[in-house]
């Protein structure tokens, strides 16, 4: 018998005490990354932007680094890029639209013929269906879409409310991207004297790492979807499928979303050659696009973002599975990324014994013994000011 004063900890299985010990500090972590979770998803509208500037930033940043170095003065150096950047896109945008639009007449004749061909398949073919039974059928959704109009008129409301926060999210982007670009250097700086000084050189340079690795990232998905769009836009036009142009763009940009963005738009290019083209057509661009994904994951992927991230395709996979189940479309396009910082940033604090950020090289400047091309958080590879350190 044990009396009820008795410790009965010498009683417990020792397994069983490591197991409840890690059990609890399981729950205690995974109770914290839920409050944080709740935190961010509570302040998306703030977080994304951000995020996505970021993101930007890692991409515009060595431009403006070469500018900097140039002898340019940041300030200018960075109203060039963006100025550019966005003149490109936008001239991109502009030039797709008026494909699309001069384009559409000749798609909605296809259209039509397809619908006909379709039509006399379903008369003629083994389905051998009446004409009444298909006006039946084409009658029915009429009546279903005006019986469901309120909620149709109410989803109207949500997309305009949802350009309305696109809008501004654009702003709070674009306003975010001119101070990482110019003050980078020096927001960093600053927040590293919150960082206690026995570790800041530690945190310093696993951050740099960690943006090192998201440059990286950057310029390596932008090589592959360059690739993608090209590899998917030449196939399209040999095969004669209509808006090759537009729907190259939408390879291009959707080649951002690693995996999930390569399927979805090259489905919608197989479906545009079923819809205009035909069935052999689809075909054929569907093994285009399988072969271009084959290309993608066997050669590029390994040899450019393998080298730029050094991340397992599973991980990949399940941090963008994870990311989109957390955050819809945003999780899943900056799951990786994030994936890709904490890797290089964790890998350094637990490996590098005596790290020195000013080591590490983040934007390769052509003239290294420039201080004014050297400079970006962002965008530099030194830092002008170094943070006091404390005892």
């Amino acid at each position: 018998m044990i009396s009820e004063d008795a410790d009965v900890t010498g009683v417990v299985p020792r397994g069983l005490r490591v197991s409840a010990a890690l059990a609890w500090r399981f729950l205690v972590v995974i109770a914290a990354l839920y409050v944080i979770i709740e935190i961010v998803g509570y302040l998306a509208v703030v977080v994304i932007p951000v995020s996505v500037a970021l993101l930007l930033a890692a991409l515009l940043a060595p431009a403006v680094a070469r500018l900097t170095g140039l002898r340019v003065p940041r300030g200018l150096a960075t109203a060039i890029v963006l100025i550019g950047g966005l003149g490109l896109v936008g001239g991109l945008l502009t030039f797709v639209i008026i494909q699309f639009t001069d384009g559409l007449p000749a798609l909605q004749q296809q259209l039509n013929s397809s619908l006909e061909q379709i039509e006399d398949w379903l008369i003629n073919g083994p389905l051998h269906l009446r004409e009444t039974q298909i006006e039946e059928a084409i009658n029915n959704a009429i009546g279903l879409i005006q019986e469901n109009q309120a909620a149709l008129t109410a989803g109207a409301l949500t997309t305009a409310s949802t350009v309305g926060e696109f809008l501004t999210g654009f702003l709070l982007t674009l306003f975010v991207l001119i101070f990482f670009l110019v003050n980078g250097e020096q927001i960093w700086s600053y927040l590293m004297r919150g960082v206690p000084g026995q570790v800041r050189s530690r945190v310093d340079t696993a951050g740099r790492r960690g943006f090192s690795s998201l440059v990286s990232y950057v310029r390596a998905t932008a090589a592959v979807a360059v690739v993608d769009a090209v590899g998917i836009g030449i196939g399209l036009w040999i095969v004669g499928v209509p808006l090759v142009i537009p729907l190259s763009t939408l390879v291009f940009l959707g080649a951002f979303v690693p995996i999930i963005g390569a399927v979805v738009t090259g489905a919608v290019a197989v479906l545009v050659a079923l819809v205009t083209n035909g069935f052999v057509t689809a075909l054929v661009v569907l093994a285009i696009v399988v072969g271009v994904m084959q290309l993608e994951s066997h050669v590029l992927q390994p040899l450019l973002l393998g080298r730029a991230v050094k991340l397992h395709p599973l991980a990949v996979v399940l941090a963008i599975t994870v990311g989109l189940i957390a955050a819809g479309i945003p999780g899943a396009l900056l799951s990786v990324p994030l994936l890709a910082v904490l890797n290089s940033g964790v890998k350094s604090l637990l490996h590098e014994r005596e790290p020195d950020p000013e080591s590490v090289d983040v934007l390769p400047v052509p003239d290294d013994k420039s201080d004014e091309g050297a400079e970006g958080a962002a965008g530099g590879t030194r830092r002008t000011e170094e943070p006091p350190r404390e005892s």
